[in-house]
């Protein structure tokens, strides 16, 4: 998640972002008709479906039209991106171009945005450097449209935990009787401390939060090594499912695996099957690196999976950029099973 500058890499078939004087123009992964591909039947994609910078990605319906969000790029706080079918993206100007008064302006600080729509507001939390603290800490902005322009009027950050090294990674869950819950994990990590993935109830308008935190895991398996981070709640059939990344952002330990809990508040536990997403290093010709920072997304009956990876240069180096990528996720036995990563083609999303 430690986001540093990134270099522009001149790849023969990967798409380049226009000038910031030029409009956005859409960027799409590979798309063929059946007889590109083994499916007789119907359209196929492959991954990456956006060949762009666009680490730790999110994904916000908004009618027929899906925003996805992504840690600051281009000289932007907030990327992003907006599409109609999921794979071609158009990119669109900064979701944030103003931070607030209690954040540093230094580049490359402000990380892993989300949204919710709540009533005719859309509420972004977001990661940035506070300057009384100089850790990195969670805000909130608003907006009455999806793509922006987000603001945070806010004197002081609406998560900081300090003392155990900042708060980063905020995602929001609406559970089904109404009420808003606001996960987040403390950047211990960038201390030598342990790290926690946390939850507190939002009051109704998304903008405070209620009562105290409440721990809901912590990095203490082997695979998770010194961090997990990236939390998403999900609830299926009665169940809850708390996702999260966990290890080297930086390098093939990067994963992603999930808790199953009794409620929003927990408790919590690990599934035994974890990593159920992980780095690909079989086949020189399609390594995946990194993959995790996930979002999920309902679909007509079928949960899809938004990640990053890293980009994959000559001579099967890690690139600069994280892409995003899009996998199935069905569920078996009540539990999930990512069909990814993928680099063959696949059948595209079918929307309602």
């Amino acid at each position: 998640m430690r986001v540093f500058l990134f270099h522009f890499l001149a790849l023969g078939l990967l798409t380049v972002t226009a000038a910031c004087s030029q409009p956005a123009q859409p960027s799409s992964p590979l798309i063929a008709e059946p007889s590109a591909a083994p499916s007789p039947t119907a359209p196929v994609f492959q991954n990456p479906i956006l060949r762009e910078n666009f680490a730790d990605p999110f994904i916000l319906q908004v009618g027929d039209t899906f925003y996805a969000y992504a840690t600051n790029s281009a000289s932007k706080n907030i990327s992003l991106a907006r599409s109609t079918d999921l794979l071609k993206w158009q990119i669109l100007p900064d979701a944030m171009p103003a931070l607030p008064r209690w954040a540093k302006l230094t580049g490359g600080l402000v990380w892993a945005p989300e949204v919710i729509q709540i009533g005719e507001q859309f509420v972004m939390y977001y990661t940035a450097r506070d300057k009384q603290s100089d850790k990195q800490c969670v805000g909130a902005a608003v907006s009455d449209k999806p793509e922006g322009k987000f603001k945070d009027a806010s004197l002081a950050p609406l998560v900081c935990q300090a003392e155990l090294g900042g708060t980063i990674d905020a995602s929001p869950f609406r559970n089904e009787d109404g009420k808003l819950y606001l996960y987040y994990k403390n950047d211990g990590n960038c201390c030598n401390l342990v790290t926690y993935i946390y939850v507190q109830e939002l009051a109704p308008d998304g903008l405070s939060l209620l009562g105290e935190p409440i721990a809901l895991l912590r990095n203490d398996a082997l695979w998770e090594g010194r961090v997990v981070e990236a939390p998403t709640m999900f609830k299926r059939e009665g169940r809850y499912y708390l996702f999260f990344s966990a290890n080297n952002y930086a390098g093939h330990e990067y994963a992603v695996g999930y808790a199953t809990c009794e409620s929003p508040l927990g408790p919590c536990q690990d599934a035994p099957e974890n990593p159920i997403l992980k780095s690909d290093l079989t086949d020189h010709e399609a390594m995946v690196i990194g993959p995790g920072h996930q979002a999920l997304l309902q679909i007509d009956g079928q949960t899809w999976i938004f990640y990053h990876a890293w980009e994959v240069v000559a001579n099967s180096r890690r690139g600069e950029r994280r892409l995003m990528w899009l996998d199935r996720l069905d569920w078996v036995g009540g539990k999930p099973v990512v069909r990814g990563p993928t680099t063959d083609f696949q059948p595209v999303p079918q929307l309602p």
